[in-house]
């Protein structure tokens, strides 16, 4: 395991393992050896008037390469949007929000797990005929193409964390190590374990 570089230090002006800095947009997507994924490869294999999926568990980092496919996609122009399904009427009002998005765009569904079937239908049938690319991410395959299917691994979870503020010196390799594996490769449950045990140790 590479030693984390960072030095120790007296005064630490917030946790570096809060949301606000490991919430879904924060890091960039990477592969399991930490190298940031070239982002504009996938954006440039998305096919037009189709649905593609991000498939992968729990913390994986489905919703992070959703959105930055979805920034590049924006930055070359085109139009790209995102609906997250948080709750069931999120989930039935995506066939609107996909009628309403500009056509021949990029249309990001974060959640596709938790959509009905027949929602899923009508969802996929109105991208088609208004020529949108639907990305969706997924837990399990759901049928559609994959485009991506992001993976962890504890070399991972160390290169993200050498990416956040300074902990000073408060977190060791071995805090690292134990988080991911106890979570399972769970890379956000992992952070929210070094958040605490950040907590912890600058009491």
């Amino acid at each position: 395991m590479t030693p984390l570089p960072h030095a120790p230090c007296r005064s630490l002006p917030s946790n570096p393992f809060a949301t606000r800095f490991t919430q879904p947009g924060m890091l960039p997507p990477c592969d399991p050896e930490g190298v940031p994924i070239d982002v504009a490869v996938l954006a440039a294999s998305l096919p037009a008037a189709a649905a593609v999926a991000i498939v992968a568990p729990h913390g994986h980092g489905k919703t992070t390469l959703l959105m930055a496919v979805l920034r590049d996609v924006a930055g070359l122009g085109r139009p790209a949007s995102l609906h997250r399904i948080a709750t069931w009427e999120d989930a039935w009002r995506l066939p609107a929000r996909v009628a309403l998005a500009p056509a021949g765009g990029v249309f990001g569904v974060d959640g596709w797990d938790a959509v009905p079937r027949p929602v899923r239908a009508v969802v996929c049938l109105i991208g088609r005929v208004r020529r949108q690319t639907l990305v969706v991410t997924a837990h399990v395959p759901c049928g559609l193409p994959e485009l991506a299917r992001p993976r962890t691994s504890a070399r991972l979870l160390v290169a993200l964390v050498d990416r956040l503020p300074s902990h000073g010196g408060t977190i060791a390799p071995g805090d690292v190590d134990t988080a991911f594996h106890r979570h399972g490769g769970n890379l956000r449950d992992a952070l929210f374990d070094l958040y605490d045990c950040f907590e912890r140790r600058i009491r």
